[in-house]
């Protein structure tokens, strides 16, 4: 008896035992679930991420027509020689002429060690007065006199590939636009005025990884041209496309002089001579001129070979509307007859 009543004992105990020892674990297992519990308030509390707001857009500028975005040239310098048509032109060009009582003289000269500036350079020059027009079209402030234009986009304008030989011409392009001198009494109205400059002030070059740009400072005779005395031409934008410097001459000759006029012009040979400032004897000027005539490829022109009491004449006749952007001086167009229909 003695030894089951101990026996019964010895189990109670255990059972007891049992139950304090799950008595002890529960605060664990409770710790454990608390823990559990506030790591899935945690995931349940953390919020999906947004979608990025974009910001507000600037408020757009006018839409610009393709003429208004075109490159333009300065009547100014379509009217005598300032421009080489040899891309290695060393020796000075110097070009004369009365203009009533007053003597119109321009003189181009190199600085050692280069080539005179040419009607291939020029194109530069071309583009960043169209970029200046394109400021003044939008109705803002007057542009600066430094543009900066990302190098793709001047090369792209000009018909060219963006590689390392065209960089390397553009730069070559800007020096000599920078260090080529000139003096002309060309805006010697009161017969008293007479300047000296480069085309270019200065220009730099931006190189880095995501960024090609290059600066280009107009001297401020020819800012004073497009800014101030606004007598732009646009450019057709097949003219970048002529390869040969004659058929150039010849384009910017006759948007100077005829424009978007429906009568024909003519000039003589001498005078077309005169006025490209061409190193090139004149009878072998006269026979490429003629070649190039007779081609009659010129991009919104029909040219004609004409020869007529011993003289050989060209005559230009538009084919394009191309505006005027701002009215020319009528002594502009006094070298060639304007023929009445």
């Amino acid at each position: 008896m003695r030894k089951f009543i101990t026996s019964l004992l010895l189990k109670l105990v255990g059972k007891i035992n049992g139950k304090t020892q799950d008595f002890y674990a529960l605060p664990e297992k409770i710790e454990i679930q608390e823990e559990a519990a506030e790591s899935f308030e945690i995931i349940q509390t953390v919020k999906p991420r947004e979608p990025k707001t974009k910001k507000p857009k600037p408020p757009r500028l006018p839409e610009l027509s393709p003429q208004e975005r075109a490159a333009r040239d300065i009547t100014e310098m379509m009217e005598v020689p300032f421009l080489a048509l040899s891309k290695n032109r060393k020796d000075p060009i110097i070009y004369e002429k009365h203009d009533g009582a007053n003597m119109i003289r321009v003189k181009v000269s190199r600085h050692t060690g280069h080539f005179l500036a040419s009607i291939y350079d020029w194109d530069i020059v071309l583009f960043v007065a169209g970029k200046m027009q394109e400021i003044l079209n939008k109705g803002s402030d007057i542009p600066p006199r430094t543009m900066t234009i990302p190098r793709h986009e001047i090369l792209k304008a000009l018909r060219k590939h963006d590689g390392k030989k065209e960089e390397k011409d553009l730069r070559a392009a800007l020096r000599r636009l920078q260090l080529t001198g000139i003096e002309t009494t060309i805006r010697n109205e009161d017969g008293r005025y007479d300047a000296g400059f480069g085309f270019l002030e200065s220009w730099g070059y931006t190189k880095r990884k995501d960024i090609k740009e290059i600066h280009i400072t107009l001297s401020q005779w020819l800012y004073d041209g497009i800014c101030v005395k606004g007598a732009l031409l646009m450019v057709d934008s097949d003219y970048f496309s002529i390869t040969s410097a004659l058929k150039r001459f010849l384009y910017r000759t006759a948007r100077k002089h005829v424009g978007g006029q429906d009568k024909p012009w003519e000039f003589l040979i001498e005078t077309l001579h005169e006025k490209s400032g061409s190193e090139r004897d004149f009878r072998f000027f006269k026979r490429d001129l003629k070649q190039v005539i007779l081609q009659n490829d010129i991009p919104g022109y029909d040219l004609k070979w004409i020869e007529r009491n011993k003289k050989a004449f060209v005559s230009f006749k538009n084919l394009r509307k191309l505006p005027l952007l701002t009215k020319v001086n009528e002594k502009s167009q006094q070298d060639g007859i304007l023929l009445q229909k």
